[in-house]
C-alpha cells in the first residue's frame, strides 16, 4: 500500500494517491488529470474510485474527467446531490481499494455534505484520515461557504454541526492516526492553517484551538467566525462547476491556446469584453505594458487573485504571458474554473512594442527614494491584509488591502500618493487595476514593506489600523 499526497502550493491544495494490490483511489484531484492516470498506468495499476470530500469553492475538481476517462467511480458523503453520475455514500459505508478499506465518515458543518475518509489497513487498523475541508492542520474549514446554496442555512448553523462532528466524529479516533487535509497555509477555506501539511490527530488535540476538549459549542461558534473575512467572488461559482460539470479540461487548452499576432490581439480587445491578463513579472509590467492590462503575475498566488479579482469566472481573458508560459497560465486557470481564454499574444509583450503600438508605464521607485521622498504630507497606501498591517506598517499609512480594490477605488485619494504591499507582487496589481479605472495619481514602492523595513522610514507595530472605507 502507498498514499501520497500531491500538493499544489499556489492554490495550498492536496490530492491523495492511495495505491493498494493494483487498486487506486483518487481524493479531491485537481482538475488536470493525467498525471495520476500516468502514475497509476506506470505502477500496471487500474484507478476504481474517485472520493470527493464535498463540493469544493476554491478549484474546480478534477472528478468529473477522471471517471470520463478511467471508468472510475465519483464517491461523494451523504446528502450530496450531484448532476452526474455518482455514488452516494452512506455515513459509515466500506470501499474496497486492493487490500485497504476506505471508510466514508460524514461530517458536516464546513458544507453538509462534507465527508472524512478513514483509512484502514489489510490489519483492520486504522492509518490515516483524509479530512477533507474539515480538519486542518491548525484549523478547521470556514462555516460560511454553503451558504448560498440552501437558503436556511447560517454561518452559525453550519459551525454548530461542524462543532458536532468534530467532538463526535473526528475526536475519538486513534492519536496516532495521520491527519491528510485538503489544504494548508494560504488557502481561503480557513483563516489560520499551519505551513505544515500533515500531522498527527493526538497533536492536533493539544494544538487545534477547535479541538479543546473543554471548549463550549458557543465558545467554539464565536472563536470560528471571529475574523472571517468576506468569502472570495468565484467560490459559488467554482462549487457549481463541481456540481454541474464542467468542458473537458482538453477542450478548453485547444479552445484557448490561440497564438494571436499584435494586430489580431488589438482587434479582439477593441471588439470584445475581453479584459487583457498580464501575467509576466511586476519588474517587466512597470517598464512597459499594454494600456488598460491587468497584472496578475504567474509566479505568485496566481489563480487565487485571478479569482478574487476578475470575480467572474465567464469573464472573456486575452493573455500576455512569458513565451513558453501559455500553457501552464491556461491550465492553471482553468483550475479555478476561468475556461474563457481567447488567444495569447505571440511572442509575448515583445512582439507588441516591437510593432510600435502604444505602451503603458507604472511609475516605480526604490525604497531609498521613497525614504528620501516622505515627509509629514506623504500618503501613503498599504495593499496588504489587515493582519498584515496591524503587526507592523509605515507611520500614518492608510491599509487599502487588495482584495477589497474592486469596492474601494472610488475612496482613495484623489492627491499622489504611493502604493505598498508586503514585497512589491500586490501594490503592482493594484497600480493595474487603479490605472485600467483611470486612476494615475500613484507612485508604486519597489519591494515593498521588505524593502522600507531596511530604510529611515517610521514604522508602527500592534497600533489599531487606519482604514480606507
Amino acid at each position: 500500500m502507498k498514499i501520497e499526497q500531491i500538493y499544489t502550493g499556489c492554490i495550498a491544495q492536496a490530492a491523495y494517491y492511495l495505491e493498494s494490490n493494483g487498486e487506486v483511489a483518487i481524493f479531491d484531484p485537481l482538475r488536470e488529470v493525467q498525471p495520476y492516470i500516468e502514475k497509476a498506468e506506470k505502477n500496471g495499476a487500474k484507478i476504481k474510485y474517485i472520493f470527493e470530500t464535498h463540493f469544493h469553492a476554491d478549484f474546480v475538481s478534477g472528478h468529473v474527467d477522471l471517471a470520463q476517462k478511467t471508468g472510475a467511480k465519483i464517491v461523494y458523503g451523504p446528502t450530496a446531490q450531484p448532476e452526474f453520475e455518482a455514488i452516494i455514500a452512506q455515513d459509515n459505508q466500506e470501499f474496497k481499494v486492493g487490500e485497504y478499506t476506505v471508510k466514508a465518515i460524514h461530517t458536516p458543518g464546513h458544507t453538509l455534505e462534507s465527508t472524512c475518509y478513514l483509512l484502514i489497513d489489510e490489519n483492520k487498523k486504522t492509518h490515516g484520515i483524509i479530512t477533507g475541508d474539515t480538519l486542518f492542520i491548525g484549523d478547521v474549514g470556514r462555516p460560511d461557504l454553503a451558504q448560498s446554496l440552501v437558503s436556511e442555512l447560517t454561518q452559525e448553523k453550519l459551525a454548530s454541526y461542524l462543532f458536532d462532528s468534530l467532538r463526535t466524529k473526528i475526536m475519538p479516533l486513534a492519536d496516532d492516526l495521520i491527519v491528510y487535509p485538503s489544504h494548508g497555509a494560504g488557502s481561503a477555506c480557513g483563516k489560520n492553517m499551519s505551513k505544515e501539511t500533515t500531522d498527527t490527530l493526538g497533536n492536533q488535540k493539544k494544538t487545534n484551538y477547535a479541538l479543546r476538549a473543554d471548549m463550549t459549542r458557543e465558545e467554539f461558534t464565536q472563536e470560528l467566525l471571529n475574523g472571517l473575512g468576506a468569502p472570495p467572488a468565484y467560490f459559488p461559482q467554482n462549487v457549481m462547476l463541481n456540481i454541474k460539470g464542467y468542458s473537458s479540461l482538453d477542450t478548453v487548452m485547444e479552445k484557448s491556446l490561440k497564438p494571436l499576432s499584435p494586430s489580431e490581439f488589438e482587434v479582439l480587445a477593441n471588439q470584445t469584453e475581453a479584459v487583457i491578463l498580464d501575467v509576466r513579472s511586476e519588474v517587466d509590467f512597470v517598464k512597459g505594458h499594454i494600456p488598460n492590462s491587468i497584472f496578475i503575475g504567474i509566479q505568485g498566488n496566481f489563480a487565487p487573485w485571478v479569482g478574487a479579482l476578475i470575480r467572474d469566472v465567464n469573464q472573456p481573458l486575452l493573455l500576455i504571458t512569458p513565451e513558453g508560459k501559455e500553457e501552464e497560465t491556461v491550465t492553471r486557470l482553468s483550475r479555478v474554473g476561468f475556461d474563457g481564454v481567447l488567444g495569447f499574444l505571440k511572442g509575448g509583450f515583445e512582439s507588441w512594442k516591437n510593432e510600435g503600438k502604444e505602451v503603458a508605464t507604472i511609475k516605480s521607485i526604490s525604497p531609498e527614494q521613497f525614504a528620501s521622498e516622505m515627509n509629514e504630507t506623504s500618503i501613503v497606501i498599504d495593499a496588504r491584509k489587515p493582519g498584515e498591517f496591524e503587526a507592523e506598517h509605515v507611520e500614518h499609512a492608510i491599509n487599502a488591502p487588495l482584495d477589497d480594490v474592486n469596492d474601494n477605488f472610488m475612496n482613495l485619494p484623489k492627491e499622489t500618493f504611493y502604493l505598498h504591499c508586503a514585497g512589491g507582487y500586490r501594490s503592482v496589481i493594484m497600480a493595474s487595476i487603479l490605472k485600467s479605472r483611470g486612476i494615475h495619481n500613484l507612485i508604486n514602492v519597489e519591494k515593498g514593506m521588505s524593502g522600507i523595513r531596511q530604510t529611515n522610514v517610521a514604522l508602527t507595530k500592534f497600533v489599531c489600523p487606519s482604514t480606507l472605507s
